[in-house]
């Protein structure tokens, strides 16, 4: 996996690149966390293209565990990428986003820049 990492007002953020294996088990996000670790990140970068296909379904549970692991070793979790199409179909999803982006342990950005953007507001 192709990791960068940038860092915005004292904050170091894990990149993930957007190519490669769809992420989405608990599995997973302990090997972002390891990885996080290792970069010394506060937050991680997780590109929409990289996160398995039924990941907004909040049925399944599958992005409530995924996120939850992460969360509970103080990382942060920033997806980035347009979601306006699953946010469409869901109202629990629409409500999910809505209030993620209210907190401060999971955020959803259209862009990395408008990830640094928000970071450099805290």
């Amino acid at each position: 996996m192709t990791l960068s990492t940038m860092s915005v007002a004292g904050t170091t953020v894990l990149v993930i690149d957007p190519s490669g294996p769809k992420l989405g088990s608990e599995a997973d996000a302990a090997s972002l966390l390891s990885d996080a670790f290792a970069a010394g990140a506060d937050w991680i970068a997780i590109p929409v293209a990289r996160l398995d296909e039924d990941f907004f379904e909040l049925s399944n549970r599958k992005a409530g565990f995924f996120l939850q692991k992460i969360i509970n070793y103080q990382r942060k979790v920033a997806i980035v990428g347009d979601v306006s199409g699953a946010v469409e179909q869901s109202n629990a999803l629409r409500d999910f986003v809505r209030e993620s982006n209210r907190g401060r342990d999971v955020w959803f950005a259209e862009t990395l820049d408008g990830l640094r953007k928000k970071l450099e507001q805290l």
